[in-house]
């Protein structure tokens, strides 16, 4: 029995969703060993909507508001047994952490914390390579906790800066980074080939690198 995996995207009024897209590929071509119950958007006709539509996937329009509470009630709603954020903005309360996943556009924790999101990462990662105080950026995945960003990380990616490089462009190679990399990571934590006893701060399993 495949496990239940919920999926929390935001996507815009107008598009987005690419990652959530992956993630039901994934799970349709046994890349991802889950059964994707249900995707949660707080855009109840944007992109996200589209996607679930074509593929079949309920959706679930969450306008707030984001209470541990609310939170809660959409988790039992579709009885999930893992969670993972794929481009949701909004500060998640009372999940239980050690089965919940985020995936980041930028190195943790240097580029993360409320605000640090899509293009905003992109730009401070290249004002921070301009300053010559890095050459590179990248993907991080880790489990969530009710502080942005500040989960046990459980996998990097770098990918490379060029010196004409753009927000937009540097954003385009990190997500076609996150497409490859986050079903792959999203299945070992089902699988449990990466675990977390959030009980102990030192009791992750498993960390991996691309």
């Amino acid at each position: 029995m495949k496990k239940k995996l919920l999926v929390f995207a935001s996507g815009t009024k107008n598009g987005g969703g690419s990652g959530f897209k992956c993630l039901v590929e994934a799970a349709q071509n046994g890349t991802l060993q889950a059964r994707i119950v249900a995707v949660v958007s707080n855009y109840e006709n944007g992109g996200v909507r589209k996607i679930a539509e074509e593929f079949g996937i309920p959706f679930e329009y969450f306008e707030g508001p984001f209470t541990a509470e609310n939170y809660q009630n959409i988790v039992k709603k579709y009885s999930a047994e893992f969670i993972a954020l794929s481009g949701w903005l909004k500060l998640v309360k009372s999940l239980n952490p050690a089965k919940t996943i985020n995936i980041h556009p930028g190195p943790l924790p240097q580029f993360g914390g409320n605000g640090m999101y899509g293009i905003h990462v992109h730009k401070a990662v290249l004002e921070a390579y301009k300053k010559g105080e890095i050459n590179e950026t990248g993907l991080t995945m880790h489990f969530v906790t009710e502080k942005y960003d500040e989960g046990p990380v459980i996998f990097r990616c770098s990918v490379p800066i060029e010196a004409s490089d753009t927000p937009e462009t540097l954003a385009k190679r990190v997500n076609e980074a996150e497409h490859k990399w986050q079903p792959i990571i999203t299945n070992k934590v089902i699988t449990g080939e990466i675990t977390w006893d959030d009980s102990d701060p030192k009791g992750l399993t498993g960390y991996f690198e691309c």
